[in-house]
């Protein structure tokens, strides 16, 4: 245990010592907030002013904790596993540079030094985010909040979750890469594709229906969802006192992807959890084994 506690300790302090590694980490964030706030705000404010039935009259504070909130939870959603790939660089760099080869003749398990790398990179990514989170709030609070503590809570919980994800699904796509110039290639794939598979980007009923069908059996999609849901749970009972009907909020939400249907058939929040939770489990166990595995196959190696 303690030479865990010493590896996860080496790495996440060899990811804040590498001031490439870490800017590198916040570009994602620092773009899609710039391209949210210059394009996509405008965006989704007019979908939404759209949304609303005629006579019905909405203060601009609630317009704006809309779209603050569907684009924060946005960047949230795609951050989370963006940047988790950067953190997990250090893993590929280990590699490259051989530094691997060293830890493992010490008497440490496969099994301990992948889940050091593991440990490390999501309390890296969960740092990262967590700033992001605080910036998202302090917004919020400016232009119009309407979360409650549970909601903050909950938040919290689903930026956790989302976290686990994106550095289980990392660890394990970067288990076959060995050097930065690998990394870097899919970095940029998952960059430029992982927002909109996810649902982050748009909504996911603007895109065709197989495409729809495809993305529903995306574990992405379910975290986007959570976080959805959480950030905008007070604006929609906002919205209903202010007269909206429940069939008109019910038809936003769907909307705005606050409620997905899998098939027809509608998604609950414990049901979200469960896809994102067994996800991570099984990504976590898939990325040990692979792990465990090649140890046993250079042992024999070198027998």
């Amino acid at each position: 245990m303690r030479a865990f506690r010493t590896l996860i300790s080496r790495d996440i302090k060899m990811f804040f010592g590498d001031k490439g590694l870490f800017f590198t980490s916040l570009v994602t964030p620092l773009i899609l907030l710039l391209l949210f706030v210059t394009f996509l705000g405008n965006v989704y404010r007019s979908s939404f002013i759209e949304a609303i039935p005629d006579g019905i009259v909405v203060p601009d504070s609630l317009i704006e904790g809309f779209v603050g909130g569907w684009l924060f939870s946005s960047l949230l959603a795609v951050s989370c596993v963006t940047v988790a790939f950067c953190s997990n660089l250090l893993m590929v760099q280990d590699k490259a540079n051989s530094s691997v080869s060293d830890l493992t003749v010490s008497p440490v398990k496969e099994s301990a030094l992948s889940l050091s790398y593991y440990v490390s990179s999501v309390i890296v990514t969960l740092a990262i985010c967590a700033v992001a989170l605080i910036a998202c709030f302090i917004y919020l609070a400016v232009v119009g909040w309407y979360l409650t503590a549970a909601d903050m809570i909950l938040i919290f919980l689903d930026v956790f979750l989302l976290v686990m994800f994106g550095t289980a699904l990392s660890s394990v796509i970067n288990f076959f890469l060995s050097t930065q110039g690998q990394i870097a290639a899919v970095g940029s794939i998952v960059s430029a594709c992982y927002g909109f598979i996810c649902g982050a980007y748009m909504p996911i009923s603007q895109f065709s229906e197989g495409i729809q069908k495809l993305i529903m059996f995306l574990p992405g999609t379910y975290g986007t969802g959570l976080i959805r849901s959480h950030m905008q749970g007070g604006v929609f009972e906002e919205l209903e006192k202010c007269g909206i009907p429940q069939q008109g909020i019910e038809g936003m939400r769907e909307a705005f992807d606050c409620t997905l249907y899998f098939f027809g058939n509608r998604v609950s929040i414990g049901a979200m959890y469960a896809v994102m939770g067994i996800s991570v489990l099984l990504l976590v166990i898939i990325y040990v084994m692979l792990n465990v595995f090649k140890g046993k196959g250079m042992l024999r190696a070198k027998r």
